[in-house]
């Protein structure tokens, strides 16, 4: 997705293949831990409620705003996805939605998915989690404590995952380079990247993302407590996912969908998104080699969220996130009923979900 409107995802030729791989592997003890506590902690009930939370932050991943320098960003909701299940379980959850992401809307390079993950699915669910627990802890779900974690922990959890981002962008022209030092990656070195990405996410992108956690928190704290007990108690989502229960918050998914076209008016590209053309432009000159070499190296049959043949951008940008929706919700259905089986009812010995 190098020529995107605004997303922030980490295309193809952006970091060395090493690099990628690198954090590839770093995720995959997480992808681990998560799937194993989905498989110990969860249940048949939790299904749907992973399946929309999964569906949730890839609908909101598609809201772009403006960034202080004429950039762009937008949430994740990872936040809320690790306090309603867990930063393990919210680990693969997120993690799904990327995928269908870089395989289907060319949103974040096909080599970059252990980066894009390890970003987004790891860092900003823990940090998150991990403050929303300390600023919480010994308190009922009902507290306002929890609301103000949930909105510190988001805030702290996007920034970080934009320092994340940053830093792995600014070491590539250290680390790889020509002769003559020309880099062969992204270009920006740390005193650029880091500021560049962790200021605007501060101001902009990292409040929406502590919002969109702390609102939802209150709202549950009066329409569902026992989902927010999840964590803690298992058995809760007897009473949690009962008929009903998540009938509002499927009805507000359904109208992010409707005002999915909302996210197009944000006007310029992610930073550190630019295609070839756009690096030009910009007084870069040549374009890296090896960055060069990566782009375009995965064609999404949706790719940057449109249907050209519509000649409708809007109207292409809100059928792609039906299409996103519908693709998650499968893949998150069968991947949770696989892990889970028919059972009905939580382990009795669960793990918190701090533990897994």
């Amino acid at each position: 997705m190098l020529n995107s409107p605004a997303h922030m995802h980490i295309p193809d030729g952006y970091l060395s293949p090493v690099t990628s791989l690198i954090l590839f592997l770093l995720v995959l003890p997480f992808w681990y831990l998560g799937a194993r506590g989905l498989s110990k902690r969860m249940n048949a009930r939790n299904v749907p409620l992973i399946a929309l939370m999964a569906a949730f932050s890839f609908i909101v991943m598609m809201f772009n705003v403006p960034l202080p320098g004429g950039t762009t960003g937008h949430a994740v909701a990872g936040a809320l996805v690790a306090i309603i299940l867990g930063p393990g379980v919210a680990t693969i959850a997120i993690s799904i939605a990327l995928v269908i992401q870089a395989i289907f809307f060319g949103d974040g390079g096909i080599l970059q998915i252990g980066a894009n993950c390890f970003n987004m699915a790891v860092v900003l669910p823990y940090v998150a989690y991990g403050i929303y627990r300390l600023i919480s802890i010994n308190t009922p779900a009902t507290s306002v404590r929890r609301v103000i974690g949930a909105a510190v922990g988001g805030w702290a959890g996007l920034s970080v995952a934009a320092l994340a981002a940053a830093v792995e962008f600014g070491i590539q022209p250290l680390l790889w380079h020509t002769a003559d030092g020309a880099p062969l990656y992204a270009p920006y070195p740390l005193s650029v990247a880091i500021p560049a990405m962790v200021i605007p996410h501060m101001l902009i992108a990292s409040v929406i993302e502590g919002v969109i956690a702390a609102a939802v928190v209150l709202y549950l704290q009066r329409a569902n407590v026992p989902m927010l007990e999840l964590t803690q108690k298992p058995t809760a989502a007897v009473s949690a996912t009962a008929p009903g229960r998540l009938r509002w918050l499927w009805i507000g998914l359904i109208a992010l969908i409707i005002a999915t076209p909302l996210g197009l008016l944000a006007p310029g590209t992610a930073w550190g998104e630019w295609g070839a053309g756009e690096l030009a432009n910009m007084g870069l000159g040549a374009v890296p080699q090896g960055m060069a070499a990566l782009q375009g190296l995965w064609g999404a049959p949706l790719a940057d969220y449109d249907i050209p043949a519509l000649g409708n951008a809007s109207l292409g940008y809100a059928l792609s996130a039906v299409a996103g929706v519908a693709l998650i919700v499968v893949l998150a259905f069968l991947f949770s009923r696989l892990l889970t089986g028919k059972r009905a009812q939580p382990a009795q010995r669960a793990q918190p979900a701090d533990q897994e």
